[in-house]
């Protein structure tokens, strides 16, 4: 099959650039962009089932408003004394000066008495905001509010300062803007420098660049495409995500080629012939890894969270994409060029002796259990870092200092109890449809605010903490938790404990809801949990597949998920190292290991694939195991390392970004690369299957030979990946 697609592509290249040119002017013309199916509605991302969303369920249709956003004004004196009656009646006049200036998006402006704090050193002003999330006209809403409120504050001696989700996002967004700015300058200068080191060519080295940009051009259109034919979500994320693995993906499978490629140059072919030998022989080896990773992407479709499932079909059509332009477009342009892609470079000419790889090579074939146990072992020391693994849902810890937000939320804390920026609220509904009795829920509500973790109640306009809606068959309670509403103890308490004592106590002839921030976050943690459970090996379970067709066996596909297995977790272990055990850190974010998933576990694979599929190669030309083991290193370890040094630095960019969570993100991919290419595919794999010999590819015979071994006994045949 890749034969004929070869011999195709080699000798029609004005053909397959015109189908190309053809259909990216279409699909960029005609095609829906991301922006026109993107989900920004954030509610939907839990399944019904949840009691989180049946609170937020229950709160739009007694209240008329669910998990809408809200911010937070802070109001106190500069010098840190008490609030004046007058005080108070300025942040009254601050509240009615908003309301009035018709911001769009601000629905409903509150303060009072009932919103100053015990020690009567912080004042309250909520402003309800229509819609949630990042939109950025509720970011642009809380700028308003902040330039509305401030000549109003001037010259009282009092100070205002907005908190809030929606506060720290607009905060931030120039902070994450210039993150990826940075990133992204570093990402291409660093593709760039590496690739003009290794083929010391520009036009090898830009080769990349430009098909990337292209396939990034086309593939959101075909993916909101998809999305509207096929009706699945997009998360307004997933643009930033399609980058990263391109660039991941495509460099990775450019390399492999372009890399096998000069190899048979090196070997004496004609560059035509050269050509369609390599992508016959690496085209079978990406189409393997395409697969492996679209599965893994695909995989996400299990997912319960919705912020996990939005990503899995618009990944892995962009990979599907990437995979189909290293076989047909690359070539067809490396065909015009012929080895010129290599110029001014001539080492494309000679064979280098004497190499690290070849060292390394013959390293691995004579003591092979060595390798195998220096690699396997560092992998399990890293491995043990997952003793302190923790996670962390705080995004104001995750965010930079020194905001507008993060100055609010301290000086909230100087007197409230930590969790008045987002109460956790309890519905109570009659199940008779009656409107409720008064009485019991005052009860009820005091009975609440003696659960050990809360902090108080918040009361309603009229000073009570039972707020009731128009027809009297729903009650709303706030509660203030001691903890910060991300922590893991605000988890415990909101998805647990108070949810087991408010259906316990209820008044009867009621069904009590927890709902708010810390309840909706405590069912997060528990999808993420269900979802890592599940994704992970149903995933590992057909990628097992994929290698096993690719391979005829059933052992080598075994012991290759068991090293994926062992660098998942010792890449978790080395940031937990990092960042937990001697950054200090409360945890990894949430979603680190999701993300590791993605780009780990299934870019990570790739390298697994290439490498076993050389250790095949060089079986079927006579190599016994160990010599085999000896020329797949010192042929295929160059590819491997150059792909994941380029990988991982393209990650490592983001330790520039000055984002906590960016820099877990860095580094932990770039380290999980890192283990990927030099420890698990170049060592540990080729030393087992040296030591398994050929049970390694039982029940089948992928290891006989195609002809008879040469008289050296070391063949240097048709392809190498160097």
């Amino acid at each position: 099959m890749f034969g004929r697609l070869a011999r195709f592509v080699v000798y029609n290249p004005w053909k397959v650039i015109a189908v190309w040119v053809l259909a990216t002017i279409a699909i960029v013309a005609f095609a829906p962009t991301l922006a026109d199916v993107v989900n920004r509605d954030q509610t939907n991302f839990l399944p019904s089932s949840y009691e989180s969303v049946q609170a937020g369920e229950l709160a739009e249709q007694a209240f008329g408003r669910g998990n809408d956003s809200s911010a937070t004004i802070v109001v106190k004196r500069a010098d840190g004394g008490t609030l004046s009656e007058a005080d108070q009646a300025k942040v009254g006049e601050l509240a009615q000066k908003i309301q009035g200036a018709g911001i769009e998006r601000v629905s409903r402006v509150v303060t009072g008495p009932q919103a100053v704090s015990p020690n009567q050193q912080v004042q309250l002003v909520n402003v309800a905001l229509d819609g949630i999330g990042d939109d950025p006209k509720l970011l642009e809403a809380v700028k308003k509010v902040r330039d509305v409120g401030r000549p109003v504050m001037d010259g009282t001696g009092l100070t205002m300062n907005v908190t809030g989700d929606v506060a720290m996002w607009a905060d931030n967004e120039s902070a994450f803007n210039n993150a990826f700015v940075i990133v992204g300058i570093a990402t291409i200068t660093l593709i760039i420098v590496l690739l003009a080191l290794m083929y010391r060519s520009p036009v090898a080295a830009f080769l990349p660049i430009l098909t990337v940009g292209l396939v990034s051009a086309v593939a959101p259109g075909l993916i909101a495409m998809c999305a509207k034919v096929f009706g699945f979500q997009v998360d307004q994320s997933l643009q930033i995500l399609l980058t990263i693995v391109l660039y991941g993906v495509g460099t990775d499978y450019i390399v492999f080629l372009l890399f096998r490629y000069r190899e048979r140059l090196r070997a004496g072919d004609d560059p035509k012939q050269a050509l369609v030998t390599a992508v016959t022989r690496i085209g079978e080896v990406i189409a393997s890894a395409a697969a492996a990773i679209i599965i893994a992407f695909s995989a996400l479709l299990l997912a319960v969270f919705g912020g996990f499932r939005s990503f899995g079909p618009g990944l892995a059509i962009a990979v599907a994409l990437m995979a189909i332009a290293v076989v047909t477009l690359i070539p067809a342009v490396v065909s015009l060029l012929g080895a010129k892609v290599f110029w001014p470079s001539k080492s494309w000419q000679r064979t280098p002796r004497g190499t690290a790889f070849q060292r390394l090579g013959r390293l691995t074939g004579r003591r092979p259990a060595v390798v195998a146990l220096a690699s396997g072992g560092v992998m399990v020391a890293l491995a043990l870092g997952m003793l302190g693994f923790k996670t962390d849902y705080d995004q104001a810890s995750q965010l930079p200092s020194g905001t507008e937000s993060a100055q609010g939320l301290a000086d909230l804390q100087s007197g409230f109890p930590a969790g008045a920026l987002n109460p956790t609220s309890v519905y109570v509904r009659s199940d008779t449809g009656r409107p409720l009795d008064p009485a019991p829920l005052e009860q009820f509500a005091n009975e609440l605010q003696q659960v050990d973790g809360i902090g108080g109640a918040m009361p309603g306009p009229d000073g009570n903490p039972v707020q009731l809606n128009p027809g009297g068959t729903v009650a709303k309670i706030d509660l203030l938790l001691d903890s910060r509403p991300y922590s893991n103890e605000a988890f415990d308490l909101a998805g647990d404990r108070l949810r087991t004592f408010a259906h316990e106590r209820t008044p009867d002839g009621t069904t009590a809801f927890v709902g708010g921030l810390s309840s909706a976050f405590a069912d997060v943690k528990a999808a993420n949990n269900r979802d890592l459970a599940v994704i992970f090996p149903v995933a590992g379970l057909f990628i097992a597949v994929i290698l096993g067709l690719l391979l005829r066996s059933v052992v080598a596909p075994l012991y290759l998920m068991i090293a994926v297995v062992l660098g998942f977790f010792s890449t978790l272990g080395a940031t937990v190292i990092a960042f937990v055990v001697l950054g200090g850190n409360a945890g990894l974010t949430f979603s680190l290991p999701m993300i590791l998933y993605l780009f780990v576990v299934a870019i990570g694979t790739d390298y697994n694939i290439l490498m076993i599929a050389r250790l095949r190669e060089e079986a079927r030309e006579g190599n016994d195991p160990r010599t085999a083991a000896d020329l797949a290193v010192e042929h295929a370890g160059p590819s491997v390392g150059a792909a994941g040094l380029i990988l991982a630095g393209t990650f490592a960019s983001m330790l520039l970004g000055g984002i906590s969570f960016l820099m877990e993100m860095g580094f932990a991919v770039s380290i999980g690369i890192l283990i990927s290419a030099f420890v698990m595919s170049m060592f540990l794999v080729p030393s087992v299957t040296a030591l398994l010999w050929h049970k390694a590819w039982w029940p089948g015979h992928g290891d006989e030979p195609d002809r008879p071994k040469s008289p050296t006994g070391r063949q240097r045949e048709t392809v190498q990946v160097n």
